[in-house]
């Protein structure tokens, strides 16, 4: 078949050599199984049922199944990346020693492209490498690196173009996908794994995708990517193949061997289908019912007269069929021997500290001139609100124009100061949107290893202080001569101050709120009630003070 002609062998041409793969790592689990433990009156649930494999430097392996069929729990749980509420058991090996990695240690690529649009490919790459690779190189190495990347994903055509975000158009979704790859393998891992990376994508940029990373695997590299529905290229494209079914284990081995164990097991795969496409048919079970409410009505207009086993069948019995098969089967010795057979090998040991090299003083001035440049480019930002402010303090200055210095005017200042104040502090939450998109790109790269939450703290406030500055000496400016407050450079500068801080506090307040409620709309709501019950306790004391 085409399939096993694609397919390379398993120490075959083009592969990784001999050296390499001692220099690479191999990864085996061993009886993995991944529970949702009972709370409340909840039942216990078995995400992952014993499962065990391998997997190979210089070699890609698929992990494939139906929606819910564990795939990204088994990814999640070889990565050190599962979630608190769950327990797992069982062995991982790295090299043949037993080790549990966690978050940041191996190169993990999420199924959602979070980078920030405003930057371009090339600048998106610098960035990351001078935030994770060691200080010590200079800045004609880093170059050197990132240049080499971009080369090795296909991106020189798009080196020079934004990402793209709301308000400006960038670079399309199969670039976009070889970008988040090609940010993970900047340090050069030998441990690369990938949660769908072909989600989303047309058949030709998929299959571009999945041939980038198998030159990475030829490089001697261990690749783990769980895949939905590949076509028959991309298919032909894996070596290995992970196939599960609620949490079980249908198939591992070779990927070209998946179609003979089909046959030998009683579900052959037609000739023009796409030996995915026959695999999730056998396996998926989610529409039994309406399977069978359909064989039925077609039962009362004809008799069929096909030997298709899914006309005799339900897909949970091929499922528990297949299963079973698989158990007692050669394909299953096979991997078991292998498996035993790695699980010996003693390569060089794997590092699984954090995935960033670089000192914090560095990664803090990386991500001050990255936070300062994504702020100047983003009109949502500042500039919107900076406009806003401008002709708000005009309008508020020329309604309280030379208000005066009489007992009368008392009021009337104090109205203007509690406007002024209340009101560009509430201009603040127009900010959030843009934050909530950089805080993802801050989840997922904390989550990679990249930095520590104080770095990127202290360099969001750098970066936003010479707009809070600008936003402060503007409004205070045109309101302070406008309206004529106390003459005087000491009480000008403390009405700017006073405006700073005011403006500094709620940024840092709604900088929490959306760590805490990373919601669009709803943080949006609790930050606007948060601000209106402070201005109010403000105004309050204003008029007492008055």
């Amino acid at each position: 078949m085409e399939i096993e002609v694609a397919s390379c062998s398993k120490k075959g041409a083009g592969g990784a050599s001999h050296e390499d793969e001692l220099r690479g790592v191999y990864l085996v689990w061993q009886d993995l199984t991944v529970v949702l433990p009972n709370f409340g009156n909840k039942p216990t649930k078995r995400l992952l049922q014993g499962l065990s494999g391998y997997a190979e430097p210089g070699r890609i392996m698929a992990i494939m199944g139906p929606s819910g069929s564990g795939k990204s729990t088994l990814l999640d749980s070889l990565a050190g990346r599962l979630a608190r509420n769950v327990v797992m058991t069982g062995n991982i090996l790295l090299n043949g020693k037993k080790k549990r990695l966690e978050y940041g240690a191996v190169a993990y690529v999420t199924q959602e492209d979070v980078m920030l649009g405003t930057l371009t490919v090339r600048e998106t790459l610098t960035y990351s490498a001078h935030l994770r690779l060691p200080t010590t190189l200079s800045k004609e190495e880093v170059k050197d690196i990132v240049e080499g990347t971009i080369m090795e994903m296909g991106l020189q055509d798009c080196g020079d173009t934004v990402i793209g975000n709301w308000h400006r158009r960038g670079i399309s979704g199969g670039e976009k996908k070889r970008l988040s790859i090609a940010l993970e393998i900047l340090t050069m891992p030998k441990l690369l794994f990938l949660d769908e990376p072909t989600s989303g994508l047309d058949s030709a940029s998929a299959f571009f995708v999945v041939q980038s990373l198998r030159n990475i695997a030829r490089d001697g590299r261990t690749v783990v990517s769980s895949i939905h529905q590949p076509s028959s290229e991309v298919f032909a494209l894996f070596d290995d193949l992970f196939l599960l079914s609620g949490g079980e284990t249908v198939y591992f081995g070779e990927a070209k061997m998946a179609v003979q164990f089909f046959a030998e097991a009683g579900f052959p795969c037609p000739s023009r289908r796409n030996p995915s496409d026959h695999f999730l048919r056998c396996i998926n079970s989610d529409f039994d019912a309406i399977t069978a409410t359909l064989k039925g009505s077609q039962r009362l207009r004809d008799k069929p007269t096909s030997s298709d086993p899914f006309m005799e069948m339900a897909t949970a019995q091929i499922k528990s069929a297949l299963v079973e098969k698989y158990r007692d089967s050669k394909y299953a010795k096979m991997a078991r021997a292998r498996s035993q057979e790695i699980s010996k090998i003693e390569g060089l040991e794997v590092e699984t500290k954090s995935g960033s090299q670089a000192t914090w003083w560095k990664q803090l001035t990386t991500l001050t001139k990255r936070s300062f440049v994504n702020m100047c480019r983003d009109v949502g930002y500042y500039w919107a609100r900076i406009v806003i402010y401008i002709l708000v303090s005009i309008c508020v200055g020329t309604v309280f124009y030379d208000v005066g210095y009489g007992n009368t005017a008392i009021l009337a200042r104090v109205a203007c100061g509690a406007f002024i104040t209340g009101f560009m502090t509430f201009m603040s939450i127009g900010g959030f949107p843009s934050f909530i998109e950089e805080l993802k790109v801050f989840n997922k790269e904390r989550l990679n290893g990249y930095y520590g939450v104080a770095a990127y703290t202290l360099s969001n406030f750098l970066s936003a202080f010479p707009f809070l500055v600008t936003i402060s000496l503007i409004t205070g400016t045109i309101t302070f001569y406008l309206v004529k407050f106390r003459s005087g450079f000491s009480h000008y500068a403390f009405f700017c101050l006073n405006i700073f801080f005011s403006i500094a506090v709620i940024e840092s307040l709604m900088m929490v709120v959306a760590s805490m409620v990373p919601n669009y709309l709803m943080g949006i709501v609790t930050g606007a009630g948060i601000i209106v019950r402070d201005s109010n306790d403000d105004i309050r004391l204003l008029q007492v003070a008055a």
